[in-house]
């Protein structure tokens, strides 16, 4: 079997699961987008030709692309990816945008909260080398992921905490608090195309709130004067979010929408405390 017969077993030409068929190709074969172009003939070895299928198989099953080849492009970085962590979405590059584009000192304190394979934080950490980045996560296999992109990327200055929220901080504050946590109700119909992924990273009670409102709460005690809390949640959750933070005593409270037009970020500066 050559490259250009491999291809045609899935997807039809300029379909979305053909492109995910190159992406596998171009990773078994370790060729970029133009050289795979320019050699369809090439034969594949047995052992490639086996793990394409096989990979193929995978996907077909409903795994993510990303858990098949181990990685999954993220920011300016290529992240190792398992089946311990989330596929990082292109969505939550926002998220890191939005933090990026704050008034911050050279040298600000940043925590990621629940960090997965590190994307936020390492992200951050990549555009900003002066500042202090903390990512945290609660189940240490995950967190050894996050380590790994860390190493991967050569950015050894991002410090790692095995915690829930900011329970492991303690007379510890921050000019950012950020997190992508669970957002998802138990109920939502999008489960059902999430099922290889770890659940207790998406799903939250209370509708999906219940995690958003805890991180809230507790990061007014974390947060130096005028520090920003920034959160990402889902399409349907910015009113929910925004009021949560506004019965905190929040301010500065506003949504930032997505590259889809969606409400998807929501951030706010610590409440004056009495």
């Amino acid at each position: 079997m050559n490259i250009e017969q491999a291809l045609v077993l899935r997807g039809e030409k300029e379909s979305y699961e053909r492109q995910e068929s190159i992406w596998l190709l171009e990773h078994i074969l370790n060729l970029n987008s133009l050289e795979l172009k320019f050699k369809y003939e090439l034969e594949l070895t047995q052992q490639q030709e086996h793990d394409y299928i096989q990979g193929l198989k995978r996907i077909e099953a409903g795994e993510p692309l990303a858990y098949v080849i181990g990685s999954q492009p993220f920011w300016t970085l290529d992240l190792i990816v398992t089946q311990d962590t989330l596929v990082p979405r292109p969505d939550t590059e926002v998220l890191v945008e939005t933090v990026l584009a704050l008034d911050l000192s050279e040298t600000a304190r940043v925590v990621d909260l629940g960090t997965g394979t590190g994307a936020i934080a390492l992200s951050l950490a990549s555009e900003r080398p002066n500042w202090s980045v903390t990512a945290t996560d609660i189940y240490q296999p995950t967190l050894d992921v996050a380590k790994q992109n860390a190493q991967k990327h050569a950015l050894h200055q991002v410090q790692f905490v095995c915690g829930h929220w900011l329970r492991a901080f303690k007379n510890q504050y921050f000019d950012v608090i950020v997190s992508n946590p669970p957002y998802i109700d138990e109920n939502d119909q999008h489960m059902l195309n999430l099922a290889t992924e770890p659940e207790r990273a998406l799903v939250a009670d209370h509708h999906g709130l219940a995690d958003l409102y805890e991180i809230i709460q507790q990061a007014k005690y974390h947060l130096v004067e005028n520090g920003w809390v920034v959160l990402e949640h889902g399409y349907d959750q910015a009113n929910a979010v925004r009021q949560i933070f506004l019965d905190a005593g929040y301010q500065k409270i506003r949504t930032v929408k997505d590259y889809g037009g969606n409400d998807r970020v929501t951030l706010a500066r610590r409440p004056v405390l009495i």
